[in-house]
């Protein structure tokens, strides 16, 4: 006999978990973080495995501090500690790195509730906690393929090490100095996670098919960078090949794909998602082009994420049916 069960809405409901939403992201991040060892060697590799570690712990840790039940399960405090990971130089103490994931999990996350309460990515968050924090060390960069001129070094070194000294270069969105091909392999200096456009192409694509994500927030977003990219060649006079470079150096893929898109704290809505997309774009370019630092799409995610209620608020959908307050009156 079928048992009619009486309960609230929702009332389609997904067979798709938080923990399988996750370990497919995570999944997907795959491809990049090959990439990542390829190009900066096997201390890659341990700045992924560490920063999910103790990410891992410090949830553990709030969770018992807060009496509360372990939620290290899902997936979730994994994932923030590998994009975290993704997001710094390969050399990056690895003590700095630990404090990042600390913050980001302890204070933005947990702090403000756990997972599902908080205002902002965690990743993202925690990043630009160390780049405010230790900007130096956050903006030294490696040449690609450095450690097979450097045999000695070892997993713990550090950028101060001796062993890097005349290895460091700028980004190639800083430098210029990148071709079109090299961006998107991969065979540039930059955060371990962002250089190969091809390997993040690769994850994102794969998110879009399984339905993780949504495709309107990475296109809106790479969509209106290259616009606007487009108009300052125009106006400028410059060169076209600005616009793919735009899209390819520094971590717009890896932004777009795998941190704009996050559930928490992007719009619900597919309005929503489009208007925060062509935000996250719009400030990505201002910042490159007018600010003190060459890349914002870390800023531009945070300060969007910060938009985000107001921005649900904007394009809810309203119930078939629903009279407004001003028809009511006019009825009356």
């Amino acid at each position: 006999m079928n048992i009619l069960t009486v309960s609230p809405s929702p009332h389609i409901r997904s067979g798709i978990s938080t923990q399988k939403i996750m370990l497919a992201v995570i999944a997907a991040l795959i491809p990049a973080i090959i990439a990542g060892t390829i190009v900066f060697g096997p201390r890659a590799i341990l700045m992924v495995v560490f920063c999910a570690m103790v990410s891992i712990m410090t949830e553990l840790v709030c969770c018992v501090l807060m009496k509360k039940e372990s939620t290290i399960s899902d997936g979730s405090a994994m994932l923030t500690g590998v994009l975290l990971a993704l997001n710094l130089p390969v050399t990056l103490p690895l003590w700095q790195a630990a404090v990042g994931c600390i913050f980001a999990i302890a204070v933005v996350k947990q702090l403000f509730g756990g997972l599902g309460c908080n205002f902002a990515n965690p990743a993202i968050t925690g990043r630009i906690f160390l780049l405010l924090s230790v900007g130096n060390d956050m903006t030294t960069w490696t040449k690609p393929f450095y450690y097979t001129d450097t045999p000695a070094l070892g997993f713990f070194e550090s950028s101060g090490s001796a062993a890097l000294d005349g290895l460091t270069r700028a980004t190639p969105l800083a430098s210029g100095d990148a071709g079109l091909l090299e961006l998107f392999l991969g065979n540039v200096g930059g955060s371990i996670g962002e250089t190969s456009a091809l390997a993040l192409l690769i994850g994102g694509i794969f998110l879009i098919i399984t339905k993780i994500i949504s495709p309107v927030t990475p296109i809106s977003y790479l969509g209106s960078l290259a616009a606007f990219t487009f108009i300052k060649v125009l106006v400028t006079g410059g060169n076209m090949i600005e616009v793919p470079y735009a899209l390819l150096s520094g971590g717009v893929i890896l932004g777009a794909f795998f941190m704009a898109t996050d559930y928490v704290t992007t719009p619900i809505t597919a309005k929503g998602k489009l208007i925060f997309g062509i935000g996250c774009g719009i400030l990505t370019f201002v910042i490159r082009e007018f600010a003190s630092m060459p890349e914002g799409c870390s800023f531009s995610i945070l300060i969007m994420n910060l938009l985000t209620p107001y921005i649900n608020k904007f394009t809810k959908t309203k119930p078939i049916g629903r009279k407004t307050e001003r028809r009511i009156a006019n009825e009356n």
